[in-house]
């Protein structure tokens, strides 16, 4: 009985810690919703009556067909490596990830640059064959452009979550399906596509949180949607009343959309009936099969990768001395400074809440890992908008409470680093609980249980068992949160303090200077980054 209260007490105190981050993440997000039902502006009346309808439209068709695509890539591509042999398999296995290395915005102004009349296609087609086509026909700067850069550098998050369902699946399934005569085409569209579904809907659903927070793209082509409308309301009007409706709105889209994944995927579960089950053995291809398959392989790495990252390579080698200076030594320490501040922050929330989940299996501590989860699905111009709120509000609250005590009231909070760390940690403490909580579920809980018995306190074992035996996990968090951060752009755009930038928001700046070529340079080594994390952890996931 001693024990099992002492158990109890260190447990109410990861409980308390857990309720407060909890309410941390919550609480912007609750600005945003009391304050979307204010008295609303002229402005407001202006964008419901005239705008709303065109940036509902707009987001609502970008969002369909970069699904589509997105589905039609992303899970013939897995399908083909998880069930059969062919030239490079190995290579491409990971090599079509690393369109994730790329942010969208960044690959949006390189294929402008590419395409447009003094790009390298049309003066290659001009100089070298004598066609001078019309430039309308090359540009992207429109929305099937929009949806053409979305689907190509966000398709691996279909692609990666279907892969490691199908490599896991019964090999019965395809063996029984091809002794009952079916072809390779009648096999993936009657059993690989029923029992992939649930993996298929939660990569589309990436794919469309990825597409509503993005800002980057729509901005520089010139599209209207839920994000660009929030920043052009909150800093082209000044008016912070119309962009938070606009963010609640935006917020309530996200909310249907994770619903009616979560009702699609529970609708179609798939399980073994049998534990005796045998991975996929991928079987070989020959002749023009196995060329043809290999082709498609080539091409799709060719554009979502391989040709970006040549024109930006190009495009930082002649503009090195130009870029590369003390300023852009300045970005990188930016950069790195509150990626490895909020990367720091979001393990160790991340550690009291998944630890707290692990050891005490509750209402409260379910309740709380699907809330840290939250804060990844909210696009970051609601999270900002959010956040701004919040600091804004506690900034008047500490000017009054300056003058009350005879000093001069000033702005402390929302003008400062904090503020932007802060916006971090909300967006995406997922990242960071879910490689934990994975860890976690590795070790169990004997050892616990046994450090426990040894007359251990939950704290000392936490910090001398649990921490050690997850220490590849806790790095793999870091290391994918700092990545994440690095590429972020809409939260940085909003809430960086004065004369305070990053690398993403640089190469974004440059390319809406139409200086594509100097925004190359920060671009290049964002990717460099991004590609060899990517590649590092798929040799961990593939080891365990």
């Amino acid at each position: 009985m001693g024990l099992f209260h002492q158990i109890k007490r260190h447990l109410n105190g990861w409980s308390l810690l857990s309720f407060l981050f909890i309410f941390m993440i919550l609480l912007p997000v609750l600005f945003i919703g009391v304050q979307s039902f204010t008295e609303p502006s002229e402005n407001w009346e202006h964008i419901k009556q005239f705008l709303l309808t065109n940036f509902i439209q707009n987001t609502l068709i970008i969002v369909f067909f970069t699904s589509i695509i997105t589905v039609i890539i992303g899970v013939s591509m897995a399908w083909l490596v998880s069930a059969y042999e062919f030239p490079l398999r190995n290579f491409f296995k990971w090599g079509v990830i690393l369109p994730l290395a790329i942010p969208p915005y960044i690959g949006a102004y390189t294929y402008h640059g590419l395409l447009n009349y003094t790009g390298v296609i049309q003066s290659a087609l001009r100089n070298n064959f004598g066609a001078a086509l019309n430039p309308k026909y090359f540009s992207i700067m429109n929305v099937p452009g929009a949806i053409f850069i979305y689907s190509i550098f966000l398709f691996p998050y279909v692609y990666i979550i279907t892969k490691s369902f199908l490599e896991k699946q019964s090999a019965s399934l395809v063996e029984n399906s091809r002794l009952l005569g079916r072809n390779p085409y009648e096999i993936f569209f009657r059993v690989i596509l029923p029992i992939s579904r649930a993996s298929i809907i939660g990569g589309v659903s990436l794919v469309i949180l990825e597409v509503l927070n993005d800002y980057g793209v729509v901005k520089y082509f010139g599209i209207q949607t839920f994000s660009t409308a929030i920043f052009q309301t909150w800093f082209g009007m000044g008016d912070i009343g119309s962009a938070i409706k606009l963010s609640g709105i935006l917020m309530t889209f996200v909310i249907v959309v994770l619903l009616l994944e979560r009702l699609l995927r529970s609708r179609k579960k798939y399980s073994y009936s049998t534990s005796k089950v045998r991975p996929l053995q991928p079987a070989p291809l020959k002749g023009a099969k196995a060329w043809s398959v290999f082709a498609y392989f080539s091409f799709i790495f060719l554009v979502t990768f391989l040709v970006p990252f040549i024109q930006l390579s190009y495009w930082a080698f002649i503009t090195f001395d130009k870029v590369v200076n003390a300023g852009f030594l300045t970005l990188v320490w930016n950069s790195t400074f509150v990626a490895v501040i909020a990367s720091f922050i979001i393990v160790l929330i991340s550690l009291v809440t998944a630890n707290f989940y692990r050891l005490f299996s509750g209402a409260f501590s379910k309740a709380t890992s699907k809330i840290v989860i939250f804060g990844y699905s909210i696009p970051g111009a609601v999270i900002a908008m959010g956040v701004l709120s919040l600091f804004l509000a506690l900034d008047r609250q500490i000017a009054a409470f300056s003058k009350i005590a005879g000093f001069e009231p000033t702005i402390v909070l929302s003008i400062s680093i904090s503020m932007l760390i802060f916006a971090y940690v909300i967006r995406f403490l997922a990242l960071g609980f879910n490689s934990i909580e994975s860890g976690f579920d590795k070790i169990g809980v004997s050892f616990t249980e046994a450090s426990r018995t040894l007359g251990m306190s939950i704290t000392q074992t936490f910090f001398k068992v649990d921490l050690r035996m997850i220490s590849g996990a806790v790095f793999g968090a870091f290391i994918l949160v700092f990545i994440e951060i690095l590429k972020e752009l809409p939260l940085t755009l909003i809430l960086q303090p004065f004369n305070f930038y990053t690398l993403a928001t640089k190469a974004f700046q440059y390319a809406g200077n139409e200086q594509i070529h100097e925004a190359a340079s920060a671009s290049i080594l964002i990717i460099l980054i991004s590609g060899v994390s990517i590649y590092f952890f798929h040799k961990v996931l593939e080891r365990e």
